[in-house]
C-alpha cells in the first residue's frame, strides 16, 4: 500500500530561535518525530510553557471533562483576530456559550436534509466547471476551494459563487489566506492589549475587504427578514433565532463575526479535506473505482438518503481528514492548577491538542501513516474513532458544522469520480500548514471522463 506524503521530521533537538523560525514558517515540518509516540511533551520559552498532550484520557479531560477549566488560549487567536473578531470560534465563557446558543438550532434536526438540495447544486456546478479542465493537469485545491465556498454561500445565503459580491468575498479571501500567517507575533510573546498586534498590511487590508462585503449581505438579508421575503437558509435561522436565557439575536457586527468563521471554517476547511481526499483515491487507482461504482447510488437524483448509501465515500473522507486534518493543532489554557502524567502544571500554560500527531500516534493506530479506509470497520479503528480522532475538535466546543461538513465531502467526492478518473501528476505534494493543511506546491491532479 502506498504511503501518502509527510512533512520531513526535524531532528529531536533544536535550538528555540530555529524551532520558533520553522513553527512560523510551517507548524507541521517543525514537529519532531518523537512526537509522533510521546503522551505528553513540554515545551518553554522565556515567557510560558506549552504541553503537547496525546494521551487520550487527558485529550479527553480538555475537550470533554472540564473544557470550562480549559478556555482557547488568545494566544492563537491574535492572528485570527482581524477577519474574525469575536467569533464564536475565538471567544470563551458566557460569551461563547451565548453564541452557540444562537448558532447550534441552525444546524441541529432536519436542518442538514433543508440544506442538501444546495449541496447538490454545487457538487453539480463542480462537475460542470471541471469538465472544461480534463486530460491536463488541474491544481485540484484550487477547484475544492470554489466547491467548498459555492457550498457555503448555497446553503448560507441562496446565492451561488458566481454572485457579484460571492466572488469578490472569495477571492479576497484567497489573498487573505496567502498573506495571514497561522501564528502571530503574540502566540510567542505577551504583549499588552494596548499594543498593535503587527498584522500586515495586506492581512488587514483583505480582512477589511472581506467584512465590509459580508456587511453587504447581512444587511440587505435583515432587510429580507423585516419584509418577510427571506429565503429560509442557514443565515435567516441565525439571524431570527434568539437566545433563549436573554432573547436576544445578534446584531449586525456579531453577525458578520458568525458569518467570518462560518466562511473560513466551512470553506477553509472543507477545501484542504477535498483536495487531500481526491489526492489519495488518485494514488489509489483500486479504491477509487470502488469508490466510482459506489457513486452511481447519485444517479437517483438529489434525494438525502442516497448519503446512507455513501459508505465508502464516507470512510474514505474521514480518513483523509485522519491524514490530513484541516486544523492540525489546538491550543488550550490552563486557568488553574493542573497535575497530568506527574507534572505540575501552572495556570497560563498552553495545552496543545494536536489532531495531526494524535491522528499518526505510533502507539495507538495500527499502521498509522497508511492510507486505509477499511481501518474504520475494524476493532481499532472503531476505537480509535471513539478516542483519538478529532478533526472537528470534541466536546462542546466541538464544530457546529462537523455534520454538515461530513455530509458535503462525501457528497462531491462521490460526484467528482461517478464522472472522472482522477490521477496524480508531477510531485507528491508536501503538506504544510496555512490556515489549515494545504501543500506546499499545490496538488496536481488529471482528471478524464468515465
Amino acid at each position: 500500500m502506498t504511503r501518502p506524503p509527510k512533512p520531513a521530521a526535524r531532528p529531536d533537538k533544536v535550538s528555540l530561535r530555529r524551532y520558533v523560525r520553522l513553527f512560523r514558517q510551517d507548524i507541521l515540518s517543525a514537529q519532531p518525530a518523537r512526537l509522533y509516540r510521546a503522551w505528553m511533551a513540554e515545551f518553554r520559552t522565556p515567557f510560558f510553557r506549552s504541553y503537547l498532550v496525546n494521551q487520550p484520557d487527558l485529550v479527553k479531560t480538555v475537550l470533554k471533562d472540564r473544557p470550562d477549566a480549559f478556555p482557547k488560549s488568545n494566544r492563537i487567536s491574535e492572528g485570527l483576530r482581524p477577519l474574525l473578531g469575536n467569533s464564536v470560534f475565538l471567544t470563551n465563557g458566557e460569551s461563547w456559550k451565548r453564541q452557540r446558543r444562537i448558532i447550534d438550532p441552525a444546524f441541529e434536526g432536519g436542518r442538514l436534509k433543508d440544506t442538501f438540495p444546495a449541496m447538490w447544486q454545487a457538487a453539480e456546478a463542480t462537475v460542470a466547471r471541471l469538465s472544461s479542465k480534463t486530460d491536463r493537469p488541474v491544481e485540484i485545491e484550487a477547484e475544492t476551494s470554489h466547491a467548498a465556498a459555492d457550498v457555503i454561500f448555497r446553503t448560507l445565503f441562496s446565492i451561488p459563487i458566481d454572485h457579484e459580491i460571492a466572488a469578490q468575498v472569495f477571492t479576497r479571501f484567497r489573498d487573505y489566506q496567502r498573506s495571514a500567517p497561522i501564528l502571530n507575533i503574540a502566540a510567542f510573546v505577551p504583549l499588552p492589549k494596548w499594543l498593535p498586534r503587527f498584522h500586515s498590511r495586506r492581512t488587514r487590508s483583505a480582512a477589511r475587504d472581506i467584512r465590509a462585503l459580508i456587511t453587504r449581505l447581512t444587511t440587505e438579508r435583515q432587510d429580507q427578514i423585516r419584509q418577510g421575503t427571506a429565503p429560509q437558509d442557514l443565515a435567516t435561522k441565525i439571524m431570527t433565532t434568539r437566545d433563549p436565557q436573554t432573547g436576544e439575536g445578534f446584531d449586525t457586527d456579531e453577525m458578520v463575526d458568525q458569518v467570518a468563521i462560518f466562511f473560513l471554517a466551512g470553506h477553509e476547511t472543507s477545501a484542504s479535506a477535498l483536495a487531500w481526499t481526491l489526492y489519495l483515491v488518485a494514488t489509489h487507482p483500486d479504491w477509487q473505482e470502488n469508490l466510482a461504482q459506489e457513486a452511481q447510488a447519485l444517479d437517483d437524483g438529489p434525494d438525502f438518503s442516497v448519503m446512507s448509501r455513501l459508505r465508502l465515500s464516507r470512510d474514505t473522507f474521514r480518513e483523509a481528514l485522519r491524514l490530513y486534518p484541516p486544523v492540525p493543532m489546538m491550543v488550550r489554557e490552563t486557568t488553574c492548577p493542573e497535575r497530568f502524567r506527574d507534572r505540575d502544571i501552572t495556570p497560563g500554560a498552553q495545552i496543545v491538542l494536536s489532531p495531526w500527531h494524535l491522528h499518526r500516534h505510533e502507539r495507538l493506530w495500527e499502521a498509522p501513516d497508511d492510507f486505509d479506509p477499511e481501518r474504520w470497520q475494524t476493532e481499532n479503528g472503531k476505537t480509535c474513532l471513539r478516542d483519538a480522532w478529532i478533526p472537528f475538535s470534541a466536546g462542546p466546543r466541538v464544530c457546529t458544522g462537523a455534520g454538515f461538513a461530513m455530509v458535503e465531502g462525501p457528497l462531491i467526492l462521490s460526484m467528482i469520480l461517478r464522472h472522472f478518473r482522477v490521477e496524480a501528476v508531477g510531485e507528491a505534494p508536501v503538506p504544510v500548514a496555512h490556515l489549515t493543511v494545504r501543500s506546499r506546491d499545490g496538488i496536481h491532479l488529471r482528471l478524464t471522463r468515465r
